[in-house]
């Protein structure tokens, strides 16, 4: 199998995709783009209008002198040339990073493509499960809608995002996750959750539609990747105001300073105060800050990580506390029966017997396999047994699922104290030597990090009674330790919350080495417990994947969803794991530190390099008059048109250079804050320094071979 274009294609762009950045570059040139960009307008604006002045200045007598300097014919020509490129490389940056957005998703685009598909008509989940009896109407993927149920044979393409209702079957995801191999998708337990374009290789699957075409994962994915609908974060947002009125200062200066010097000094040219605006506003950040959450959200998803939202890629990096659910995030949630552990007094064969007619209607895995260990011993529930009987769901609310047979038999299987208030509930208050024995068989189990399913029944006549206890075991998947001792590394605080029993809760979390737990949790202990860590100052990162996580991630300041995750979870979520490995978590954090390091770089650098240039500008503007200013041309450029033309070429290659830096970001180091601001100041604004420092002056020596200057 070839390595998927979404995870290696993203360094390298083609001829075409070159030719198609370069156009890109020069339609936002469009006022109505750069209106969102007051920077940038700004630029183009002054461009504009340097660009009418060049074109009248050889009807009025030519280049007019500026602060008692004259200028060569050539000089508002030039510099015309150099404002149109300082705002093309401006554009260009952003292009790029959408172009490899575009070139990344190449391979989901093909993905994406329709297919035509079994759409049941009035689907009957409870009479005709496996829809094999049902209605079918032929129809186009694109025109599938929430709610609709298909069906997927093997060999066929899953149509669009959607949960199984019926069925198990090996699907290859790898165009999607980036993973090669097949993962196994069922009806029932954690694994329900399928995605439009991946393929059915080997088992007929009825699938609800979750999502339309619009709202499809393969979509989201494309669209975010290739920034066609990406909103600015809120910290973009509020930077880009700060940007803009720190430009409208030098607009002020620029528009107020012949008059200051009118008593003293001859005017300067409106090229040249075009050219102290463009040179000094902070272009190169305005430019490169979206750039950077391009890059970053392009960064994720090579590594497995759909963000949905821009806010929280920049929330990741001040993250403090990781909130984790056990089953299918920590653990692989695949639990399975392994024994069958009766009370005293209660034959073996019947403690089977009971839990296998409680899981007969089950679908989940854990059902499932339920059934199965009882077969394996012999005990099989016959149709009879349970004809005319009313299963009973598992919700996350009572915790308890079963079945009420025809007899008036009811059998339940749950969390401890789930069936011990089941059988108060019938009636039936279990006496203190079956609490205990429950309580010891229960704590064994969860001291191994199993699971414990306690089997109640009740009979049409008498009381209820405990008959013993199903052990199911489950593994904690093979990079959550390495990823847990990653993220203590980076100073982030671990919990684990869970549903299971505080030993199953502690054993885990000591496999896995997650520094906190908190089991038996409801849907409301994990939301009021990020509240609490939430009101104690903490940003706080939810990990989940079921229904009764969603009110979690939704209050989470990162929601981040497995893409097995129910509908629910996905909808609260605002990043997506796509290949189901948390160990992506220490990928978000990363790549939200390095976003905000590299911003912190371009900044740094953006302003030492206005420092130099006040040094070019300033004694260029009316050293004519004061040839004293001349003691402040540090530089010893050529003349002022030099020194101003130059600082102008070099505020449009400066970009080039900070292109790749903005993509690729600064490295990360774990150090103290103060630490990374003092080598942030010494490394970057020393090079914010030595680079305009060297580079104006390379500028000049050639400039000062032309004509005039």
């Amino acid at each position: 199998m070839t390595t998927p274009t979404l995870r290696r294609r993203d360094t390298v762009l083609s001829p075409s995709a070159i030719r198609t950045v370069l156009i890109d570059a020069l339609r936002k040139f469009d006022p109505r783009y750069l209106w969102h960009n007051p920077v940038l307008l700004l630029t183009e604006v002054g461009a504009a209008l340097t660009t009418a002045i060049a074109i009248v200045e050889p009807f009025v007598g030519g280049a007019m002198p500026s602060g008692g300097s004259m200028m060569p014919p050539s000089f508002t020509w030039l510099l015309a040339v150099g404002f149109w490129m300082c705002l093309f490389t401006a554009t260009l940056a952003e292009s790029i990073a959408e172009g490899r957005g575009r070139l990344q998703t190449q391979s989901l685009r093909q993905a994406g493509t329709s297919v035509v598909t079994r759409r049941v008509l009035n689907y009957d989940q409870s009479k005709d499960r496996a829809a094999r009896d049902a209605a079918v109407e032929m129809v186009d993927s694109h025109e599938l809608m929430p709610g609709d149920v298909v069906i997927v044979e093997a060999g066929e393409t899953i149509p669009a995002d959607g949960e199984v209702l019926w069925g198990a079957a090996e699907v290859d995801e790898s165009e999607f996750t980036g993973h090669a191999g097949a993962v196994i998708r069922e009806a029932g337990g954690d694994r329900t959750a399928v995605t439009g374009g991946t393929h059915d290789l080997s088992d007929r699957l009825v699938v609800r539609i979750s999502a339309s075409f619009e709202a499809s994962a393969f979509e989201r994915t494309i669209r975010l990747a290739s920034k066609s609908r990406r909103q600015k974060a809120p910290i973009e947002v509020a930077f880009s105001a700060l940007l803009a009125s720190f430009s409208l200062s030098f607009v002020i200066v620029a528009l107020t300073l012949n008059s200051v010097v009118s008593p003293v000094a001859p005017p300067v040219s409106i090229p040249v105060l075009v050219a102290l605006v463009v040179c000094l506003i902070p272009t190169e950040i305005a430019a490169l800050m979206s750039v950077t959450g391009i890059a970053g959200m392009s960064q994720l998803l090579r590594r497995g990580v759909l963000v949905i939202s821009a806010k929280s890629l920049d929330t990741a990096g001040d993250i403090t506390t990781v909130l984790l659910d056990k089953t299918g995030t920590v653990t692989k949630g695949n639990r399975s029966a392994i024994e069958f552990v009766p009370l005293a007094g209660v034959d073996a064969r019947d403690l089977m017997r009971l839990a296998a007619l409680a899981s007969v209607a089950d679908p989940t895995p854990e059902g499932a396999s339920i059934v199965r260990l009882a077969a394996e011993s012999g005990i099989e529930p016959s149709e009879a047994d349970t004809s005319g009987g009313r299963p009973v769901q598992f919700s996350a609310v009572s915790r308890i699922s079963g079945i009420d047979l025809p007899d008036g038999t009811k059998i339940r299987k749950g969390a401890g104290m789930a069936a011990a208030t089941w059988l108060k509930q019938q009636g039936t208050q279990p006496q203190r030597h079956v609490i205990d024995e429950l309580k010891a068989v229960t704590r064994e189990i969860a001291s191994t990090g199993g699971t414990p399913l306690v089997v109640v029944m009740k009979p049409a006549e008498g009381p209820g009674r405990a008959v013993g206890v199903i052990h199911l075991q489950d593994v904690v998947k093979e990079t959550v330790p390495k990823r847990i001792s990653k993220l203590r590394a980076l100073g982030i605080r671990t919990v684990m919350v869970t549903g299971d029993h505080e030993l199953t809760a502690k054993a885990i979390s000591e496999e896995a080495g997650i520094d906190e737990y908190v089991g038996n949790s409801t849907p409301e202990d994990k939301l009021a417990l990020i509240v609490h860590e939430q009101e104690q100052g903490h940003l706080v990162a939810m990990s989940g994947d079921g229904v009764n996580d969603a009110p979690a991630l939704a209050q989470a300041d990162i929601g981040i969803a497995m893409n097995t995750a129910t509908s629910a979870a996905k909808e609260s979520a605002n990043m997506i794991i796509l290949d189901d490995d948390p160990a992506h978590l220490v990928d978000i954090i990363e790549v939200g530190r390095r976003q905000m390091s590299t911003r912190g770089a371009l900044m740094t650098f953006n302003l030492a390099n206005d420092v130099v240039r006040y040094f070019t500008l300033f004694p260029a503007l009316f050293v004519g008059v004061f040839p004293g200013l001349a003691a402040l041309n540090v530089l010893q450029l050529h003349s002022p048109a030099s020194a101003i033309l130059s600082t102008v070429i070099f505020s449009s290659l400066v970009m080039v250079i900070l292109i790749p830096l903005a993509l690729i970001g600064v490295p990360y180091r774990s150090t103290e804050p103060r630490s990374a601001l003092t080598r942030n100041l010494i490394v970057n604004g020393l090079s914010g320094l030595l680079v305009p420092i060297i580079g104006i002056k390379l500028i000049d020596l050639v400039v000062s071979l032309l004509p005039g200057y």
